[in-house]
């Protein structure tokens, strides 16, 4: 194909955007069952969103955590892919002057997966694999549309019309002069030619070029649809699901008789696997089999040791209700859970390892390289802190880390519930960081006193007379001694409280309003089992969790 070097017309960006379009599809889809061999954290649009995950600012993790939720994973790949599109579609126009530019687009779409790729925690030369075919592949389709068989004839570009002296005709080679004696006879009016009026396009060039396109885009589907299929299979929910949980020596006490007020908008006391949330930094689950994992635990200790996955299920197990909360919930988000875990205790572990004295930092490490860090003391001075295997009766979920994790009571998620946990080490806070303090987030992390109103929601509609506001508390590993309601800048007035299982529990609690016409804003507080009331002072979620009252504003008619 000859470069062109006249203007575009619209149509002709319009086709040499879905060529450029197709071409990345097809590069991002075929390295989709590519990656089920190298793993699927390899894949280009995975390991660019990991490095995205990595790299970008707090502020901006928390925005989308704050607009997206537990959703904000799959927001990141679709806005990764979008973003891919629009400069896929940028090279494709590129091409059509210089095929050579949009091959070197291609070529520096690949560079990066690979660089993204090369770069995650655990990865070898193999994990390039992926980029580097889908690459090759997507230039191929672009060169089938630019200068291939998919090519339009003509490209529809603009061809300014050549200018014409009066008395001279103009034939396809150009203008061609008549002799002066020659008598000219006026010729009849034509329409005038624009300058910017594209070339006709052949209708069996427009229907190779479409039918070529849709072709390859269906080929893209199928091939990325397939490899995430094949990957699934590759996973290891049929060996979770043959797994039996063996009973434990010491049960989790029964939930009391009231504990769950059963209410419409209320979070249930115990939460669901399927309801419980998930914030973490893997945009694609860890699939680790149990027959090969194994825990080290290791650094500042008199002996290091290696646990497996059935040696684990044989020590005796412990089970425990404990509320988990995640650092970047909101005042009145939702980012938090209570469920039933079963495990082995962490005390247990860290005293057969002989920790050094002045280790006071236990460094937990995922399978992706992920790190937290948790206060030694707070592993061993006698709280329920658990390397968990059990949620809520069965083996813990893949995506809430099976095989293994780490729960522990009082402390907020990031710097204690280390899922797909594969590595304990004994250090020192002043020696490492863990993965959000860099990040602007505090070291330690204990869980402030918060409660939240579930009932009845901001601008619900209301009518006069009774009401029942009701919501939940929390302060795990401290307890909840009271709960405080008040209208419209009022008196506080106290509220029930509903029996709960332990202080590393949340409490569900309700107030009886008689209601009253007009606009109505409904403030709670919470005290602890110190005697500390959680404070009015609006705070955001970093650097170690937001506080303030929750607030929620009713209509009553």
């Amino acid at each position: 194909m000859i470069a062109h070097t006249g203007p575009m017309s619209t149509t002709s960006r319009r086709y040499a955007a879905l060529a450029g379009i197709t071409a990345a599809a097809v590069a991002i889809g075929i390295a989709e069952p590519v990656a089920v061999l190298t793993g699927p954290r390899s894949a280009p649009l995975v390991a660019v969103g990991g490095v995205i995950v990595d790299a970008v600012p707090e502020s901006g993790k928390q925005l989308a955590i704050d607009l997206f939720g537990t959703a904000d994973k799959i927001a990141l790949l679709v806005g990764t892919a979008v973003l891919l599109a629009g400069f896929a579609a940028l090279f494709g126009v590129l091409a059509v002057r210089r095929l050579a530019l949009g091959l070197a687009g291609i070529a520096a779409f690949g560079a990066v997966g690979v660089a993204a790729a090369l770069t995650r925690s655990g990865a070898d030369l193999a994990d390039a694999l992926p980029s580097l075919v889908g690459a090759g592949v997507g230039a191929l389709v672009l060169w089938l549309f630019i200068a291939g068989p998919f090519e339009l004839d003509p490209w529809p570009w603009s061809s300014p019309t050549p200018p014409v002296s009066p008395g001279v005709p103009v034939t396809p080679a150009g203008p061609v002069p008549v002799t002066p004696a020659a008598p000219v006879t006026p010729a009849a009016p034509t329409a005038a030619v624009e300058p910017d009026e594209p070339a006709a396009i052949d209708p069996e060039s427009r229907r190779r070029f479409l039918t070529g396109s849709g072709v390859l885009l269906g080929t893209a589907v199928v091939a990325g649809l397939g490899g995430r299929w094949l990957a699934g299979r590759r996973g290891v929910s049929a060996a979770r699901e043959a797994i039996r949980l063996p009973a434990p020596i010491s049960p989790a006490p029964a939930v009391p008789a009231g504990a769950d007020l059963s209410m419409a908008q209320l979070a249930p006391y115990v939460t669901s696997n399927f309801g419980f949330y998930r914030i973490d930094t893997a945009l694609v689950v860890p699939q680790v089999d149990p027959d090969t994992w194994r825990l080290r635990i290791h650094g500042r200790v008199g002996k290091e040791r290696t646990y497996s996955y059935a040696e684990l299920l044989a020590r005796p197990l412990v089970e425990r209700y404990v509320t988990l909360a995640c650092v970047s919930n909101e005042v009145g988000g939702d980012l938090i859970g209570n469920a039933r875990w079963l495990g082995v205790p962490l005390r247990e572990l860290l005293d057969e390892v002989e920790p050094d004295d002045d280790a006071d930092q236990v460094v937990g490490r995922s399978v992706d390289g992920w790190t937290c860090g948790t206060p030694t003391a707070a592993l061993r001075d006698g709280r329920d802190a658990l390397l968990a295997v059990g949620m809520n009766g069965e083996p813990l979920p893949v995506e809430h880390g099976f095989p293994v994790r780490m729960v522990v009571p009082g402390l907020y998620g990031y710097v204690s519930a280390c899922k797909w946990v594969t590595e304990l080490e004994l250090t020192r806070f002043a020696d490492f960081d863990a993965y959000w303090v860099p990040r602007g987030w505090s070291a330690q992390g204990p869980i402030k006193t918060q409660s939240r109103i579930d009932a009845p929601r901001g601008r619900n509609r209301l009518t006069v007379g009774p009401v029942t506001v009701a919501g939940v508390a929390w302060a795990q590993h401290r307890g909840i001694r009271r709960v405080e309601v008040r209208v419209d800048d009022g008196e506080w007035q106290q509220a029930a409280l509903a029996p709960t299982v332990s202080v590393d529990t949340w409490v569900q609690w309700s107030w009886r309003w008689e209601a009253t016409p007009g606009e109505h804003r409904l403030q709670v507080r919470a005290t602890d089992a110190t005697g500390e009331t959680q404070t009015e002072r609006t705070q955001d979620v970093a650097p170690d969790g937001a506080t303030g009252w929750h607030t929620v504003t009713v209509t009553v008619r």
